[in-house]
């Protein structure tokens, strides 16, 4: 008789623990969740710094070959079709002579949709004759 008693005061047992199992197995299985997403937002944003790194090599590159016609280089808010809302501006500071040479700033920016901050990639560099 007392084998049966302590069965009844253990009937839900097993079911209790399978429950607390579930729920543990659910908490891992939406911090994995997390991590995919949080992963996938960091890969995005370094795409997105590799394609704005390539624009203003491109621009800078473009402006080194053709020293002669530099101020024709020069855009303002042009858009940027590898970058999310991109806009590329170029500023060519006074009149470029061969012996002088010029300063020149190449800003990219971008904005991914549905994120408040505007990102920015500037660079500054002295094209000589």
């Amino acid at each position: 008789m007392k084998s049966q008693r302590a069965m009844r005061k253990q009937g839900g047992v097993a079911l209790v623990e399978a429950m607390v199992a579930i729920v543990i197995f659910a908490f891992g299985v939406l911090a994995i969740v997390g991590l995919q997403t949080a992963s996938v937002r960091q890969v995005s944003d370094a795409k997105y710094r590799i394609d704005a790194a390539n624009v203003v090599s491109q621009s800078l590159g473009a402006m080194w070959a053709d020293r002669s016609n530099i101020q024709a280089h020069a855009v303002k808010d042009q858009a940027v079709s590898t970058l999310p809302n991109g806009k590329l501006t170029i500023v060519v500071p006074g009149p470029w002579t061969a012996a002088a040479g010029v300063t020149v700033t190449v800003t990219v920016s971008w904005q991914v949709p549905g994120d408040r901050k505007v990102h920015t990639q500037t660079s500054v560099q002295f094209i000589a004759g």
